[in-house]
């Protein structure tokens, strides 16, 4: 039996995606990023944003220029997605028309922002769905940005959305939500690591993803060039707050992000130790170094060698023989 079989029983795995999401709004910034893509591979997700990062006044050229490029040969990966304007603004339906209806088949995904319902995530997707189905897709994932009040009141019904594969946390929108009763200082380190209110918000949408096995994605670090910073926002979301990918604004950031998420060597070895003998035994418990280990911790050492060969990690021989047995699912 494959382990992914013996180790969920029939149930749906936790989703995975690449550890960074990186947001480009200019053609300019678009391109360039997809230059990078094709240098370092599908380590990371692109993100053409239509909203914040796009400029204002030629939302429709905008749009028609996301759609190009996301069918573009120098799309080499698939693993493009947009970000349309919100829901309740007058540009959405033609970002879901021009974009969806124009590229369904080559994008990775769309990304709803400012949504402040679970019915207002509903309505948008059944739009988005329109559009490509007419397209020939039908299952194009929906990524959701939790940064209103609304949202995050409603992010456990959000995450329980079959098409939905993402919740992101907006934190410079969920802060200036509060009007002031948050201090700008939360909106960066250390304050948005400490600041009860946002640990709250932090806390409650990652609880929301793993508790349907959806992906949690850490909001940007807006010190776009310090690189040290970066390292320790993503490390910190990752061990202090369960998320498993984090935003990029700019290209110095991806590789910072990508290490702070790709399980070390030791750890790599660990797994393979345990999930080899695990295998030995027919997947009954075990003991290793005096700890007993059973399907509860194969399952978090199983994601281990996932999350390493999603990265692009050089898994050595018998680590690399795990993860790519044959699925007979």
């Amino acid at each position: 039996m494959h382990p992914s079989e013996v180790l969920f029983q029939g149930k749906r795995q936790p989703l995975l995606l690449p550890a960074c999401d990186h947001y480009a709004g200019s053609e300019k910034l678009m391109r360039k990023s997809l230059t990078l893509q094709q240098e370092l591979g599908p380590l990371f997700d692109i993100t053409f944003d239509c909203e914040d990062g796009a400029q204002a006044g030629v939302e429709h050229e905008h749009a028609i220029l996301v759609a190009s490029l996301v069918n573009s040969e120098e799309n080499r990966f698939n693993r493009v997605g947009a970000r349309l304007h919100e829901p309740t603004s007058i540009h959405f339906a033609n970002d879901v028309a021009t974009i969806v209806g124009g590229a369904a088949a080559r994008l990775a995904y769309i990304v709803l922002p400012k949504v402040d319902s679970v019915d207002e995530v509903r309505g948008a997707i059944a739009l988005v769905n329109q559009h490509a189905v007419a397209a020939g897709r039908t299952d194009l994932p929906i990524h959701v940005l939790i940064e209103t009040h609304g949202a995050l009141h409603d992010a456990y019904e959000i995450a329980a959305l079959p098409q939905v594969e993402c919740l992101s946390f907006g934190i410079m929108d969920f802060v200036s939500a509060h009007y002031g009763a948050i201090p700008a200082s939360a909106m960066r380190t250390p304050g948005q690591f400490t600041h009860p209110l946002v640990v709250r918000a932090k806390l409650e949408m990652v609880a929301a993803c793993h508790a349907h096995g959806k992906v949690a994605s850490h909001n940007v670090t807006t010190d776009i060039k310090d690189s040290a910073t970066v390292a320790n926002d993503a490390q910190r979301a990752g061990a202090e707050f369960g998320f498993n990918r984090m935003w990029s604004i700019h290209p110095d950031q991806i590789k910072p992000i990508l290490k702070a998420f790709t399980p070390r060597l030791s750890e790599v070895n660990e797994a393979t130790n345990i999930l080899t003998e695990a295998m030995a035994a027919g997947w009954g418990p075990i003991a290793q170094h005096g700890r007993l280990h059973d399907r509860a911790s194969y399952r978090y050492y199983w994601s281990v060698l996932q999350r390493a060969k999603l990265a692009g990690l050089a898994l050595p021989e018998a680590a690399a023989a795990i993860v790519n047995l044959p699925d007979t699912q």
